[in-house]
């Protein structure tokens, strides 16, 4: 049974004793898994406050341990049992932890952490199979993600944000899901009951972001050429490398004609997946849309694909190369 992407909300407090959690998780993901299997033993502590919790290394887990510490406590009527470091597990251990999660003890909760990568995968695989064993991925989003996952910070802690204001904290704050949420908090508890809008995230974390190469793109499309060029000659002056301009260019036309290509009546969230973009970019990109045609994109792609080869050692001079893409990429706008 899969769970979700790190977090715990189809499940109700009860729900959790005489189970076995499998918190999976993959590179960049650890604040996810950590606050997992928090949400597990919180929810244990609501039902039984005196629980009694053991946390233990999966390197250090030997065989004939799993009885005793999933027998029933002396001091509590629930008993709570997390292995980190699944991968870590010595195989003799496998089939026994396997039987056991195949039939959990009522009073128990239990909770396995697999840090990911390849070691460990087999009895990841049979964990997974079993229908009493919950399943939480945890997945660190990828960077069109992130302000998704602000959203959702903020839902979680029971917050209003603008999803603008959700993108701009994204920037500002970078990829540290950690320092993403705790950013979310200060902003809530900072400003409780308002809604976060652009200027609140900007009061606070202005000046933390650098120029992404997508700005530099997004004006470029928007035809906003002075705005565009501005902060092109910004971002290389922070060291922006060439080639990640570029590839931003590329990436939001690329998006553009997949958006004109798409089928009409299309949902935004179905229109996100099949060009590859967060769900409420799709309406602004939309907006864009109305100034292009097939002609022009086709036109401007080449442009990028010249700057490409500009920057990667067909020109001296890798900044006239992008400005002159960027002026480019503005004419191609409209219908010829």
């Amino acid at each position: 049974m899969s769970v979700g992407r790190g977090m715990l909300t189809a499940m109700s407090d009860h729900s959790v004793l005489g189970s076995v959690t499998l918190v999976a998780s993959k590179a960049g993901a650890e604040f996810l898994a950590e606050r997992a299997v928090a949400d597990v033993l919180a929810a244990t502590c609501r039902i039984e406050p005196g629980s009694d919790v053991t946390e233990i290394d999966g390197a250090a887990f030997v065989a004939g341990a799993l009885g005793e510490l999933t027998s029933p406590s002396l001091f509590a009527s629930v008993r709570g049992l997390v292995v980190r470091g699944l991968d870590q597990l010595p195989d003799d251990v496998h089939a026994p932890l396997l039987a056991y999660a195949a039939s959990p003890q009522p009073d128990v909760v239990m909770v396995l952490v697999h840090p990911g990568g390849q070691r460990g995968t087999g009895l990841l695989g049979k964990l997974r199979k079993l229908r009493t064993v919950r399943t939480v991925n945890c997945e660190a989003p990828k960077p069109w993600e992130r302000a998704t996952f602000v959203l959702a910070e903020v839902r979680r802690m029971r917050g209003q944000i603008d999803p603008d204001a959700a993108e701009h904290l994204a920037d500002a704050v970078g990829e540290d899901l950690r320092a993403l949420s705790g950013a979310v908090g200060q902003l809530i508890h900072d400003f409780d009951g308002q809604r976060l809008t652009v200027e609140i995230v900007g009061r606070y974390f202005e000046g933390r972001s650098e120029v992404k190469g997508y700005e530099i793109a997004d004006a470029a499309i928007d035809g906003q050429t002075e705005r565009a060029l501005e902060r092109l000659r910004q971002a290389r002056g922070s060291g922006l490398a060439e080639v990640l301009v570029v590839s931003a260019f590329a990436s939001g036309l690329r998006s553009l004609a997949r958006l004109q290509a798409a089928p009409h009546g299309m949902q935004n969230h179905d229109l996100a997946r099949e060009i590859g973009a967060p769900p409420f970019k799709v309406k602004a990109m939309r907006g864009q849309l109305r100034a292009w045609d097939a002609g022009g994109l086709v036109r401007a792609l080449h442009s990028v694909a010249a700057a490409d080869l500009d920057v990667k050692g067909g020109s001296g001079d890798s900044d006239y190369a992008l400005e002159r893409m960027v002026l480019r990429v503005v004419a191609a706008r409209g219908p010829r």
